[in-house]
Formats: structure tokens, C-alpha cells, sequence
């Protein structure tokens, strides 16, 4: 599978419920029906030392769903430091890379877990720079370990959520 994939959307709707709880709905030229995105939040991580695969879960905001995402133990850990506030005495990958988007101008709008094929997630990283909504497709552990220190929203398509829920 391509490193870059072209997005499903090519319009989107933000509508906000009762509780202020954003829902996107992106519209697939393809299927003509909408795709929705539902906020979610990172609720626990499971590191195992014994393990090379560590788990981080995410919980619907203002709902009941949630599921566990199978990672890596660098990103398990790097998720791990950053919640917790732990320096580091160089910038370790995602602080690199969020230094770079920084230093480019850009802010770090949402994270988006938007496809599950064949047992693997896949997520976009929306940046905006000078006006523009920048798409980077991300494996969603690398995009939460960018984000989470930053308190930047993680949303998941509703078809994935009802894959794996």
C-alpha cells in the first residue's frame, strides 16, 4: 500500500451537538454518502515490558465506545513521556517533528484515525499553514504521540468505529 493515500472527502460539514461535541461528516465521491468522524479521547495505555506491543485505548467523548490499537513500544513510550511531562536531554522524533511543523508556521489541527484495512489503522495529521488544511497520512500511534502534548482533538470515522466496536 502507497505511504500516501488520496482523501475520501472532498467537502465537510462540522456540525456541533447539545454537549458541543464536534461530528464531521465527510462525503466519499465514490459512495455519495457521508462519512462521519466522531471525537474521541485517549483513555489508557498498556505498556508491557515483557512485550514489544503495547495497547493504547480510545474512548468516545461523551459516549460509550472504545477500543484498544495495538503499537509499538517507542511510541507506547513516547506517548507515555509526553502525558507525564518527562524531559528529555535531546527532542526525541515527535518532538522533532512537531518543532519542524512549528517552525514551518504550521499548528496541529486534529488527528484523524480514518480507514481500517486489513487489520491496520490508518490516520491523517491535519495541519494548518498559512490558511490551508494540510492532510498527512500517519499511523495513528505517530499521530497521537505528536499531538497528545498539545491537547490536539483525535476524531475516528464512524465506519471504523463500527468495525471494531
Amino acid at each position: 500500500m502507497s505511504a500516501c493515500r488520496e482523501p475520501r472527502h472532498f467537502f465537510r460539514i462540522i456540525l456541533l451537538d447539545n454537549n458541543l461535541t464536534a461530528v464531521i461528516f465527510y462525503f466519499d465521491p465514490a459512495q455519495e454518502l457521508p462519512i462521519v468522524s466522531v471525537q474521541m479521547e485517549l483513555n489508557k495505555i498498556i505498556i508491557s515490558e515483557m512485550q514489544d506491543s503495547q495497547i493504547i485505548v480510545l474512548k468516545e467523548v461523551n459516549g460509550e465506545r472504545n477500543f484498544p490499537i495495538v503499537i509499538g513500544s517507542a511510541e507506547a513510550y513516547a506517548i507515555d513521556r509526553r502525558l507525564k511531562g518527562l524531559p528529555t536531554q535531546r527532542p526525541l522524533t515527535h518532538d522533532l517533528l512537531a518543532a519542524v511543523i512549528e517552525q514551518m508556521g504550521g499548528n496541529i489541527e486534529k488527528i484523524e484515525i480514518n480507514d481500517l484495512a486489513d487489520h491496520t489503522f490508518f490516520a491523517l495529521i491535519h495541519i494548518r499553514q498559512d490558511g490551508h488544511v494540510i492532510e498527512i497520512d500517519s499511523r495513528p500511534s505517530d499521530a497521537i504521540a505528536l499531538g497528545v502534548a498539545t491537547t490536539v482533538p483525535i476524531y475516528v470515522a464512524e465506519h471504523v468505529l463500527k468495525a471494531v466496536c
